[in-house]
């Protein structure tokens, strides 16, 4: 029942962020949630978990989308660097 569930959802998953935009939309969130970077601020408890929710997050997406740490690094918003 649970793996059902998951499966079908997982396909939903892939088939919002598997395009162009899709790809756009997880690069902001990977930047975001930082999903590739440390979230822990040891001057300050409340920001690190205000990250660490973040992250738990972006870790959720990465789990339906099963993309490689290859793939995460290569994701691009499209947008010039601030």
């Amino acid at each position: 029942m649970f793996w059902k569930r998951f499966l079908v959802r997982q396909s939903s998953y892939k088939k919002v962020f598997d395009s162009p935009e899709g790809r756009k939309v997880l690069a902001d969130l990977r930047r975001f949630c930082r999903g590739t970077t440390p979230y822990v601020d040891v001057e300050n408890t409340n920001a690190t978990y205000l990250l660490a929710g973040r992250n738990e997050v972006w870790l959720r997406i990465m789990a339906h989308l099963n993309m490689s740490e290859e793939d995460i690094h290569q994701l691009d918003e499209g947008l010039p660097d601030d």
